[in-house]
């Protein structure tokens, strides 16, 4: 998502974010950030497949399977992916070139979860600059140099 908007003492910022498909680290939860990598979910995901095919393959020619059972297995084989992707991390970044006057160039970066989190906290810091010129101090976004 990109977004300009117009601060009140006429700068323009961009307010962007992205995916981030990795969690962050931080310096408090280095030690504490055990990752398994990407193995063990491929494997389980493999697991659901061969089980799923197996149903599928074993039932007899005569019997008649419901619609109902064939989605419900697709939203349990679904609902962990999904949920997955609904709740990861993104970066939010606001940034101005500065102009020619007496401001500075500034970049300001925060990190949100989930997405329609993300939608809201994004209309929120535009909204803040349209009023105050630069994003809350106390915000989820931050200044770095």
């Amino acid at each position: 998502m990109n977004r300009v908007v117009r601060g009140s003492d006429g700068r323009l910022w961009n307010v962007r974010s992205s995916l981030e498909w990795s969690n962050p680290i931080a310096g408090d939860d280095f030690e504490h950030d055990v990752n398994g990598g990407a193995g063990p979910a491929i494997l389980m995901f493999g697991v659901l497949i061969v089980l799923v095919a197996t149903f599928i393959l074993w039932t007899p020619p005569g019997v008649y399977i419901p619609i109902w059972l064939i989605l419900a297995l697709l939203v349990v084989v679904l609902f962990f992916p999904v949920r997955w992707l609904l709740h990861r991390p993104w970066t939010i970044i606001a940034e101005t070139p500065g102009d020619e006057e007496e401001h500075q160039p500034e970049r300001w970066v925060g990190v949100q979860r989930g997405f329609l989190n993300v939608r809201q906290e994004t209309a929120k810091i535009a909204r803040q600059i349209e009023l105050y010129a630069e994003p809350d101090m106390n915000g989820s976004l931050q200044p770095t140099e």
